[in-house]
């Protein structure tokens, strides 16, 4: 157990020390928030605008279609899907006669495609405007009612609350989403990085015949263990950084907000608390700021924390395992390690398309046991936690996924060990799954 510590201090002091780490460390989290405001605000500034001209054989489409600054429509006799695109338009939208109770099919030509949210934001209108003809049409109201019904119609506002029994706690869909997210893609990247650290200073040793040198006064087992646990103390290293870097942001910004602004802001909360947030006027400074925090506070922090270093470390010991199995399998040849590492590497790509499903439907079939599978659960249950425990993910579930995933890691820690002790003195042989596993079951 000493010779395992000391290999450990020696992965973690030599890597903690390295310059590398140290600008990744600090200079990261700079550039994702960077990157995260420019995304926002070349977002805000730089929708498409789509021009669409309309060819209407009911004639009623020019009364009812509207446009915006997003989508605007043309009406003109002369346009037609021959010169369209020289007018300045983006897509015919050629409508024929709509029969009422019968589907009928209208088309939409383009030059350049409006791409998925513009066609359904389209396709919104056109159904919109023919509900309107149809209220003229078959109802005594006149169009300027209608029109005035439809401005002043919104006046709801829905705020969601997680139902925890006799409490009832405000969420955010959107806090929750954005968290899912977040959370699910650093678990993913982090077990990429250090799980290819390790494959690759496994193989190092091995090709400058290092390994060699120690396993003669240290076991194989040992030496893989101290890797693998000196590598990932430096990914909780740099994730508890981060964390500390996150919060220490928070505080400095809210120390940029003035006092009679965060007056306003403590007063908006207790009157959210006593039911009645409407009931006080606030400037609207005061407003974004409530908004910004009551993003930031309806997640359950501690608890995602807490499950995120289970999950990262659990996860990163039961594929770091598998990528020192083939860092000790393989020699000098980078291709041998790419194709062996394809049976590790797919079932974290397959777990990352499956969290942006979860993310949607955290409650669904696919989500629910994908977070109980040991090979996508780090991934997909962390994406599913900030929406609710035990509202969305019920205690059980959570529990049976630490458990699997514990079981997990121990059976892949076992049996890349096997390997390891087999194929970090192999040379000259190129290796394959069916090699290793008669290493690991046979040996």
């Amino acid at each position: 157990m000493n010779k395992t510590w000391l290999i450990t201090r020696r992965e973690y002091s030599t890597r903690v020390r390295n310059k590398t780490f140290l600008l990744s460390t600090f200079l990261l989290p700079l550039m994702v928030i960077v990157f995260i405001v420019g995304s926002v605000l070349i977002a805000s500034q730089g929708h498409s605008r789509h021009r669409v001209a309309v060819m209407d054989a009911n004639g009623y489409f020019k009364d009812y279609l509207r446009g915006d600054s997003a989508i605007s429509f043309g009406f003109s006799a002369d346009l037609d899907t021959t010169n369209y695109a020289e007018k300045g338009y983006t897509a015919m939208l050629i409508i024929p006669v709509l029969p009422e109770k019968q589907k009928t099919v209208y088309r939409l030509k383009y030059k350049k495609q409006l791409g998925l949210a513009a066609a359904a934001d389209l396709e919104s209108r056109i159904d919109n405007a023919i509900v309107d003809h149809m209220i003229y049409q078959k109802t005594s109201i006149s169009r300027s009612m209608l029109d005035s019904i439809r401005k002043s119609s919104h006046i709801a506002q829905m705020k969601s609350f997680e139902d925890n029994g006799k409490v009832a706690k405000a969420s955010s869909q959107g806090a929750s989403t954005a968290v899912g997210y977040v959370s699910g893609i650093l678990i993913y990247m982090l077990t990429f990085i250090y799980g290819a650290a390790v494959m690759r200073g496994v193989m190092e040793e091995k090709t400058n015949r290092i390994a060699e040198v120690i396993v003669s006064s240290v076991k194989p087992f040992q030496l893989m263990m101290g890797k693998i646990t000196g590598i990932g103390a430096v990914g909780l290293t740099q994730f508890l950084l981060w964390v500390i870097f996150l919060f220490g942001l928070m505080i400095f910004a809210q120390m940029l907000v003035p006092h009679d602004v965060l007056k306003e802001v403590q007063q908006l909360q207790q009157a959210n608390a006593m039911g009645t947030p409407t009931a006080m006027p606030a400037s609207e400074t005061a407003q974004k700021v409530y908004q910004a925090t009551g993003f930031l506070n309806s997640p359950n922090w501690g608890l995602i924390l807490t499950c995120f270093l289970f999950y990262f470390i659990g996860g990163y010991l039961f594929y770091s395992a598998l990528f020192a199995a083939v860092g000790s399998a393989v020699n000098e040849d980078i291709q041998e390690a790419q194709s062996l590492m394809l049976p590790i590497t797919m079932p974290v790509i397959f777990s990352f398309f499956i969290m942006t499903i979860a993310v949607q439907d955290p409650g669904g079939q696919l989500a629910t046991w994908a977070s109980i599978i040991p090979f996508s659960s780090p991934i997909v249950m962390m994406a599913r936690i900030p929406f609710g425990v035990p509202g969305t993910v019920p205690w059980w579930q959570l529990g049976l996924s630490m458990a699997l995933l514990v079981a997990g890691f121990i059976f892949t820690v076992w049996m890349a060990g096997k390997i390891y002790r087999t194929g970090i003195l192999l040379y000259g042989k190129k290796p394959t799954w069916k090699t290793m596993w008669k290493w690991a079951f046979k040996a």
